[in-house]
């Protein structure tokens, strides 16, 4: 059985974006085999709901809201998970190399998982340098929204920051 031209076309475009789909597993599931239940979760909605893509937005910011969506859910329907690791995709080379870095970096970690979940994905987003504009029709927020919570969100990560790395 050969796929359709329409089953290739969306083939392509996962594998073009999934980079998007994969981060957003790795930050909302520690566990492996969760991460490969989300990952084809993510998949199967974003076939579910292709004929709603509206082409006049770039194919990257209807996957993030989808997957982040999905995740989103996925998550709040198992509250067993207890961590939600950040990608080290921002720690360069030499902070991976320092015991300092690796340290602020875990010390990161567990601050983003004290966020609640959409907080968590505006962070995300954040961290992929996405425009408040990207992250607001990413969200379905207004950009002033997205940058009135990213503001509270950054303040709580620096006292959690301050907080926990006083008692290191």
């Amino acid at each position: 059985m050969h796929p359709t031209d329409k089953e290739q076309d969306f083939l392509q475009l996962i594998l073009a974006n999934k980079g998007i789909i994969l981060k957003i597993c790795q930050l909302y599931c520690p566990d492996k085999v969760d991460r490969e239940d989300l990952t084809q979760d993510i998949i199967y909605q974003l076939w579910r709901s292709a004929d709603r893509y509206n082409k006049e937005y770039r194919f990257s910011t209807w996957m993030y809201r989808v997957a982040l969506n999905t995740a989103i859910s996925f998550y709040r329907a198992d509250r067993r998970r207890t961590t939600l690791p950040l990608s080290s995709l921002h720690l360069t080379i030499e902070e991976a190399a320092d015991p300092a870095g690796a340290e602020r970096l875990a010390v990161l970690q567990r601050c983003i998982q004290g966020l609640k979940e959409l907080d968590r994905a505006l962070i995300l987003l954040y961290f992929e340098e996405k425009t408040y504009q990207e992250m607001a029709e990413i969200m379905g927020l207004s950009e002033t929204n997205v940058a009135t919570r990213l503001s509270r969100i950054k303040e709580k990560l620096k006292r959690c920051m301050q907080i926990n790395m006083k008692c290191i």
